[in-house]
């Protein structure tokens, strides 16, 4: 029990115990039907304004849910391909290091980090070439959070994270300045993705890689904008991890083209997500009886999510954790389906070069 009222009490919060249920109040009102009518959340309307206050969107949601993430998850945020007999932990560095040689990652390499996390993959890959990366995240707690885990392991002369916008990096960082740039799982939450990658482009030098994990809903596998029930998943995945809307793997190569970049690769990475010899990416989410597998997996879920509604009446949570909680588990319900009927990845992989 202490475990789970530390994490909702971290006094690198920049949340007030009083802000956690206005935060999340104010992020449910640009989801406004989300889970009641199926489609709600997916008129024009509806994107526009999650678009127009992304900002506020993706910085109140990691406020929300950096705590929950790193109880479940760790400090990596994302989801990998497994192979069978590879350990969740295992395939999470794996993912990580497949993409650092993706993007070309040097010793020497100045590498800038989109949506950093609390990072996770930073120090990983850092560790694994010894590149000096620079993250980037629009959320000051993972900030605070992350700069003080890249001094515990003493890569804080090579790893350090910026609070900052991916829309707006020219504000930040001069032209032409790194070697190679990386994003996992992060560009989803980006209102235009053309702009966002316009800004990856400036901050690369010419002939330079960017390599990336997306999440993008899979018509070339099956999904359906006119299928209600394809529909009602992704609005779910969209409401639960603070995203305008879910783009298409087109959608994606289409911005890297005419953002500057030559794609070079892109594929899903769980193409053959259930094949004999692999472990769903979505599997996860039901977790292994382990200490910590356990957390993962729906029962486990269940009894944090007990035990986070037993502390808030109690006052020893703050008033809307219970609702942070509910949130998350009923989207990984959505993610699981989705995963089941192979209409969405969060693994689609591209690598894309500077013209």
């Amino acid at each position: 029990m202490s475990q789970v009222a530390s994490l909702l009490s971290n006094p690198d919060s920049v949340l007030s115990r009083e802000g956690v249920k206005a935060s999340i109040s104010g992020y449910e009102t640009l989801f406004a039907g989300a889970r009641n009518k199926v489609g709600e959340t997916s008129t024009t309307d509806s994107i526009e304004h999650r678009a127009k206050e992304y900002q506020t969107m993706v910085s109140s949601f990691y406020d929300l849910v950096t705590d929950f993430y790193e109880w479940g998850w760790g400090q990596s945020f994302h989801f990998a391909p497994r192979l069978v007999g590879e350990t969740f932990e295992e395939s999470m560095v794996r993912a990580e290091y497949y993409l650092a040689l993706r993007a070309n990652i040097q010793p020497d390499s100045k590498v800038l980090d989109l949506g950093c996390g609390v990072g996770g993959p930073m120090r990983n890959i850092h560790q694994f070439t010894g590149a000096d990366i620079t993250g980037i995240t629009i959320n000051e707690y993972q900030v605070r959070v992350g700069n003080q885990y890249c001094a515990q392991r003493g890569f804080d002369h090579k790893c350090r994270s910026f609070q900052g916008d991916f829309q707006k990096l020219s504000e930040k960082f001069e032209p032409d300045s790194f070697d190679a740039a990386y994003a996992i799982e992060a560009t989803c939450h980006s209102p235009d993705r053309k702009v966002c990658f316009q800004q990856i482009s400036s901050c690369l030098k010419k002939g330079a890689l960017f390599a990336a994990y997306d999440w993008v809903v899979l018509p070339e596998r099956g999904y359906d904008s006119n299928n209600p029930d394809h529909v009602r998943i992704k609005e779910g995945i969209e409401v639960g991890n603070g995203l305008p809307t879910l783009a298409t793997t087109q959608d994606i190569v289409h911005a890297l083209e005419d953002s500057g970049f030559e794609v070079v690769d892109v594929f899903d990475a769980n193409k053959d997500v259930h094949s004999d010899h692999q472990i769903p990416w979505y599997s996860t989410l039901y977790g292994s009886f382990t200490l910590k597998g356990f957390r993962m997996t729906r029962l486990g879920r269940i009894c944090t999510h007990t035990l986070v509604s037993t502390l808030e009446f109690f006052r020893i949570a703050p008033q809307g954790s219970t609702r942070v909680s509910s949130m998350l588990n009923a989207t990984a319900l959505d993610l699981v389906e989705a995963g089941r009927k192979e209409i969405f990845t969060p693994s689609l992989l591209f690598v894309a070069r500077k013209k």
